[in-house]
């Protein structure tokens, strides 16, 4: 039985209920945007920036086909994997693409206005590596037999098959594979520096993770959005009992076995802060800074039951429940009681996880077809 989600969510403009802050540069907001989202990046936070704006400006959604929940992956992206584009016709296009797939130019290009503005976002793949570990463990094959990552580090051939190829992406450079490379791809020079160069042609901005806050000011600048559109609350994180921090060994074979993606953290994380030195002084990138997190704490004092994130038994709204995976323990959020039906439609959008939001646009979207079937609310 598939679930309505959020039924008493109307589709209406729920900018009314926040100031517009738009005192960035002269011109109309960027409305056509594609996000490769990549794999435990702080993408699902992204992601939720992405769904508010495109719901709260009506815009289309490159939104995965029928019962599906991804773009295709593991495998290469292609446009019949979005929901609408075939009946569409060769012309059918849409604003926003923001749901994983593994980067096929393209095809994206073929679902995706001239004009995208495209973007992305990287971790530390030591931190990236760590994550996916505790994520992903039950269904990678290399992770499977084998007690930690730093055992799997000291040894990874014994674990990892290279001829299993798709069903191991999550186990080695996953954000090179995202961007449509080779995850077992020999390091060498010049193979690395010609698709550094193929990364900076294709996308206008990457941001990075470890620097959340001054990634969104720099993103808001460049798409010149209101600050409340990309304030948000941190989603589909982890408790912190499930988090292993790797050994320092440990830290530097993940550099050595994900060196590919290390490489493009590396060189992304250089020319983020080139971007941002170019575009703001130090004491205007701190102003703007200090006004993101002052909004960020506004909307949790007036959404929020108390600022912690809670774990899934302790979410009252089952429809607000993240979906759990491998060893990691996701987090959401309790929104406070007593709220308007305007407050209460803008804070579920700010909470409501990533499966939930893409169902919810789903049934605005195409509300002639069948409703995603979220199994694991119970469905």
């Amino acid at each position: 039985m598939a679930v309505l989600l959020l039924g008493c969510i109307m589709h209406v403009d729920i900018g009314l209920l926040m100031p517009q802050l738009r005192d960035q540069a002269d011109g109309p907001p960027v409305t056509n945007v594609m996000f490769l989202k990549t794999h435990k990046t702080a993408s699902s936070t992204v992601l939720n920036i992405l769904y508010r704006f495109a719901e709260t400006h009506n815009l289309s959604a490159a939104l995965p086909a029928g019962g599906r929940f991804h773009l295709g992956y593991p495998w290469l992206f292609l446009a019949r994997y979005v929901e609408g584009a075939e009946q569409g016709g060769p012309g059918q296009r849409f604003n926003i693409m923001c749901n994983h797939l593994r980067f096929n130019p393209p095809e994206v290009q073929k679902v995706m206005h001239n004009d995208t503005f495209y973007f992305s976002i990287l971790r530390n793949p030591v931190f990236q590596l760590e994550s996916s570990f505790v994520y992903y463990k039950s269904h990678v094959p290399a992770f499977r037999n084998v007690s930690s990552l730093d055992a799997f580090l000291a040894s990874p051939w014994t674990y990892y098959n290279q001829s299993l190829g798709l069903s191991n992406a999550y186990a080695r450079n996953s954000m090179w594979f995202d961007l449509g490379f080779d995850n077992d791809a020999p390091p060498e020079e010049g193979y690395v520096r010609a698709r550094l160069l193929d990364v900076e042609q294709r996308f206008q901005l990457l941001l990075i993770a470890e620097h959340f806050d001054e990634s969104m000011v720099l993103l808001r600048r460049l798409l010149r959005w209101r600050l409340d559109d990309v304030v948000a609350f941190r989603l589909n994180s982890r408790s912190q009992h499930s988090v292993t921090p790797l050994s320092p060994a440990g830290q530097e074979r993940a550099k050595h076995w994900c060196a590919l993606d290390w490489r493009l953290y590396q060189h992304f994380n250089r020319t983020f802060w080139a971007r941002l030195r170019a575009e703001l002084s130090p004491r205007r990138l701190r102003s703007e800074v200090a006004r993101l997190r002052e909004r960020r704490r506004e909307l949790a004092a007036m959404c929020l039951q108390d600022s912690e994130p809670k774990n899934q038994s302790q979410i009252t709204d089952f429809r607000l429940r993240p979906y759990q995976s491998g060893r990691a323990d996701i987090l959401g959020y309790n929104l406070r009681p007593g709220l308007d039906n305007q407050t209460l439609q803008m804070c579920q959008r700010m909470v409501m996880p990533e499966l939930q939001y893409m169902a919810h646009l789903y049934t605005l979207q195409f509300p002639d077809k069948p409703p995603k079937n979220i199994a694991f609310l119970g469905a």
